[in-house]
């Protein structure tokens, strides 16, 4: 669905402190994700953890169909209740699309109730993107392995509930493999996680992955059912 309202939270720390990184996104990651989302019709905003609020006040939020997360080195300066306000916004509809080391963000774990540990090594790696769920909406149009030419290693076991649906599985040059695209529903909105992002490679500039976190934004589009009624009901209301 063209139009969806995205907005693309990123740390942006990387840029501001190492030189390799701010040479691959002189504008920040999160506006090179912009830039390769912006032929997908999104209506496009970004946020960064230090404008107010992280740049998601209640009101970005209750604007927003799907949330994109990357986040490394700040993790634990994310507020509490800016994640209690980010889960309560997934609980009831919107989406969350959680890219690379976002899985050790707060609002992810939140929403895996798991530690979300793995194990990583970055050794400047080939890796290969296997679509294991070639019917998944996620899927569409993409081959069925994406390579990376240079990439940061991450193994298992990753500390995650099962998928609901396992849709990538990676692997390394050195002989690692890794549930690299992950979907589950939490309360009515529905969670991807996708592993490729690191910040010293050149990832975000790829039209595929574009294309990937593209199909995403799509499946975790909320629908439009009516509101959900809950708690003590009197009398049965057809």
């Amino acid at each position: 669905m063209s139009g969806s309202r995205l907005t693309i939270w990123h740390e942006y720390r990387h840029e501001k402190h190492n030189k390799e990184v701010a040479d691959i996104y002189p504008e920040g990651m999160h506006r090179a994700l912009a830039a390769g989302l912006a032929p997908y019709g999104f209506d496009i905003k970004t946020a960064t953890l230090d404008e107010p609020e992280h740049g998601l006040t209640q009101e970005v939020l209750d604007n927003t169909d799907v949330l994109t997360w990357w986040g490394h080195m700040a993790h634990e300066e994310v507020r509490d209740d800016i994640v209690d306000r980010v889960q309560e916004r997934v609980l009831n509809g919107m989406g969350l699309i959680v890219l690379h080391s976002g899985h050790l963000s707060k609002p992810f774990r939140r929403l895996m109730g798991t530690g979300c540990m793995l194990k990583w090594r970055e050794a400047d790696e080939k890796e290969r993107i296997w679509v294991v769920d070639p019917s998944h909406p996620i899927c569409d149009g993409l081959p069925e392995c994406i390579e990376i030419p240079e990439a940061e290693m991450y193994g298992e076991h990753f500390d995650i509930p099962p998928p609901d649906t396992l849709v990538f599985i990676s692997w390394f040059e050195g002989g690692e493999v890794f549930r690299s695209g992950c979907c589950y529903q939490r309360g009515q909105g529905k969670i991807f996680y996708f592993r490729p992002g690191h910040e010293t490679y050149p990832i975000f500039h790829m039209p595929v992955v574009h294309k990937v976190i593209a199909n995403a934004i799509h499946w975790a589009q909320p629908v439009s059912n009516p509101p959900m009624v809950r708690g003590n009901i009197p009398e049965f209301m057809p």
